[in-house]
């Protein structure tokens, strides 16, 4: 009685399997036919990919490959007539067929019982994947310009993923696609967009050498793994960045900003003085060595090199108001000292010391507000607190009004 019921067992399960084979045979004929039932064919298709029966074959994927290869083809048809056709429709398909394709070729490549690969899918599969590309760019363009990034990031990684696949070595696309470093900034843009700091990481290394876009494929991949809390290769893809684009100041002031916030000035510093010894009149290492001073509370240093910046570039803002602020911590560090009896002989002395200060804080911050007027953090305060200090009252109220 057991050798019976093990046998109907049997029975039932190879009539399991043949059935949903047979499920994925003709959901190609439909597919394949002269007037195609594209509808049908998906449902029985969508069921075999997630049957256990059928899920791990690399037939399977491949009808579903043909499949959306065959909705693309009959848009297509359409446009030739000069009629109404889903642009859409077409680059959607061209994504889902490329990804049912890698998938039916990396099915393909497990060896059989006997130890041999047979991928009878490879050669044909990889042709059409080839031929699709463009419309896998433009459906990211498409996607990308409408503001749906998580769309045109399917699309971008798409195009980078087949050109590292297997199944195009002999293309060696990675090397002769002029275009594929480009296209791997804008997967590592759009996934940047949607804080998708994993897919930066996979995609924004096929962009960092680029003429054009590298240096923000690099500034990506830093903020990268400083999102994922590893400062290893954040601290190094900033020095990488910084070697491979000196010109760009993300790396240099994000290296610096990494050495003060954890109170590593010496290194700080050494590295400034590395940047400065390649390009001694560049604003930017100059400022960056003055805000090294600056944190060290080296004020007569900080207002050194913040000087030099400006000989350097006299419209940096940034260098203007931090001269401002120190001459106020100047004055309020010094009226801590001073004496407060106006009794005092010392006292006049002190007060007119101490206006001193502001007084020479007081064009700094007037010229950080002409040449930054929407930039109020870099004027505001400080020109409230200058004017309230030298009594200056009608400039006073006006920044008063400001502030409220």
């Amino acid at each position: 009685m057991k050798k019976v019921v093990f046998s109907l067992v049997l029975l039932f399960a190879t009539g399991i399997v043949f059935a949903q084979e047979k499920a994925v045979k003709e959901a190609k004929k439909l597919a394949g036919a002269v007037t195609p039932d594209f509808a049908k064919a998906e449902e029985l298709i969508n069921q075999a990919l997630t049957n256990p029966e059928t899920k791990d074959q690399a037939e399977t994927w491949n009808v579903a490959g043909f499949i959306q290869r065959r909705k693309s083809e009959k848009e297509m048809e359409k446009a030739y007539l000069m009629q109404p056709y889903d642009t859409l429709q077409v680059y959607n398909s061209a994504l889902n067929m490329s990804k049912y394709y890698l998938k039916c070729d990396e099915l393909a490549q497990i060896p059989n019982e006997k130890g041999k690969i047979k991928n009878k899918y490879r050669k044909s599969n990889a042709a059409t994947i080839l031929g699709e590309r463009g419309n896998i760019i433009n459906g990211g363009i498409q996607n990308f310009n409408e503001d749906k990034n998580k769309e045109a990031l399917d699309f971008f990684g798409m195009y980078v993923d087949i050109a590292k696949h297997p199944m195009f070595e002999k293309e060696n696309l990675l090397e002769t696609d002029t275009i594929l470093p480009q296209i791997a900034y804008y997967a590592s843009l759009a996934a940047a967009k949607l804080e998708d700091y994993p897919s930066i990481l996979k995609y924004a290394p096929y962009a960092k050498d680029d003429k054009e876009v590298g240096r923000y494929a690099m500034e990506f991949l830093s903020t990268a793994f400083k999102a994922e809390g590893d400062t290893v290769k954040f601290v190094a893809s900033l020095k990488e960045g910084l070697q491979k684009y000196p010109d760009h100041p993300f790396f240099f002031g994000s290296l610096i900003d990494y050495y003060t916030s954890n109170n590593k000035y010496d290194e700080a510093m050494q590295f400034a003085d590395n940047m400065l010894a390649t390009d001694p009149t560049n604003y930017f290492y100059l400022y960056v060595k003055g805000y090294l001073y600056h944190n060290m509370k080296e004020y007569d240093n900080a207002i050194e090199y913040y000087q030099k910046t400006i000989d350097a570039d006299p419209t940096y803002a940034e260098a203007y108001s931090n001269l401002g602020l120190i001459y106020c911590v100047k004055a309020q560090e010094f009226s801590e000292k001073a004496t407060s009896d106006m009794n005092d002989p010392q006292y006049k002395e002190d007060q007119n010391t101490l206006r001193s200060f502001y007084e020479k804080a007081l064009p700094y911050y007037e010229k950080a507000r002409e040449l930054s007027p929407d930039k109020q953090d870099l004027w505001l305060n400080g020109l409230y607190s200058v004017y309230y200090n030298l009594n200056m009252g009608p400039e006073f109220e006006e920044i008063e009004q400001l502030i409220q």
